[in-house]
């Protein structure tokens, strides 16, 4: 397994027959472990390109399990099985007959599925894609997702009793920011409401994963810089980051990229999913302000500007202020301070 140290931010191989000893104080630490990468096709020891399982943070889980508040004689579906931990946990509580957990990867369904069994919780694990739900094993009383998500299956919703939980890590395009959704089953069975709890970060849903756009289909050669319109902000450069969250939900169809910092100034890129509208803001050291640069048929950072000003007005919410409400069918909508305000598509 690969522990991930919070404190230096590297995954380091730890051995379970070499290193016993420090197999046992990772899996007791209050840190993320990948336990696949590459969607099983690394080898060796060295971490892989990109993780694709892991057994989340403890205290994430807790809390996790906290705000799905399950009791007695629930029935509870997983989606996303991992090492088969936090089903476990489930089963300890709800018994092993009253938890059902999905996994698209065929390897970690049947490790997790193993381990279950040498604990004593025979969970059923059920190998498939978990946008689907397990509408055989169906109704559930709570459904918790633990991995990321950009679109609702309705299928979440349509195989939860109502009155039912589904918890989910959820955020947007724009960037990698997620927080975990309380949504409360609706009586008709079809739509479902509730506020984010906490900022989260997992890895996505296999089906939802994002594919960046190819920066020169955008910006062909410095000849589509000079031909984009210029203006300037005064958008301060750290507010900006810490909005991340609010302008997501705000403005559809975008994502961002950050440069790196070169001499003093960071250029931050924005692309349209739905045309080949860019823009860039070059932010730099001290009170000057940012020059902008824009083309297509949208005007992104005119956008982007417009959603972080309405975050500042609003008194820089986090994501607990805000929250969704999703039908099987059809777009979500996000709304702020409660589920009565007024809404917008997502």
């Amino acid at each position: 397994m690969w522990p991930h140290d919070m404190g230096t931010g590297r995954s380091v191989a730890v051995d379970r027959e070499l290193d016993p000893g420090g197999w046992e104080r990772w899996a007791a630490s209050d840190d993320p472990i990948v336990t696949q990468w590459d969607d099983g096709a690394h080898e060796g020891t060295r971490p892989g390109a990109s993780f694709s399982s892991s057994s989340s943070m403890p205290s994430l889980v807790f809390s996790m399990l906290r705000d799905l508040d399950v009791r007695p004689g629930q029935r509870v579906l997983e989606i996303g099985t991992g090492t088969g931990w936090n089903a476990a946990l489930l089963a300890y509580r709800l018994g092993a007959a009253n938890v059902v957990t999905v996994e698209v990867d065929g390897a970690v369904a049947a490790r997790g599925r193993a381990g279950l069994e040498r604990f004593g919780l025979p969970v059923e694990v059920v190998h498939g894609d978990g946008a689907l739900g397990c509408p055989e094993l169906a109704p559930f009383d709570r459904v918790i997702v633990t991995c990321g998500v950009r679109q609702i299956p309705g299928a979440w919703i349509e195989q939860t009793r109502p009155g039912g939980i589904v918890l989910l890590p959820w955020g947007t395009y724009y960037g990698a920011d997620e927080a975990t959704a309380r949504l409360v089953v609706d009586r008709d069975g079809l739509s479902a409401s509730g506020a984010f709890t906490r900022p989260v970060a997992f890895m996505r849903m296999r089906s939802q994963r994002f594919v960046w756009p190819r920066h020169d289909s955008y910006v062909p050669g410095p000849e589509a810089m000079d031909a984009a319109e210029i203006s300037f902000t005064d958008v301060p450069e750290a507010p900006f980051r810490s909005a991340g969250f609010a302008i997501g939900l705000r403005v559809r169809h975008l994502a961002h990229n950050a440069d790196r910092e070169r001499d003093g100034r960071r250029a931050v890129w924005f692309y349209g999913l739905t045309d080949r509208s860019w823009a860039v803001v070059v932010f730099r050291d001290g009170p000057e302000r940012a020059k902008v640069y824009q083309a297509g048929p949208r005007r992104l950072w005119d956008e982007v500007e417009g959603a972080f000003r309405w975050w500042d007005r609003h008194g820089r919410p986090g994501p607990e202020r805000f929250g969704l409400t999703v039908r099987s069918e059809g777009p979500a909508a996000a709304w702020l301070d409660g589920a009565q305000a007024a809404a917008w598509p997502v």
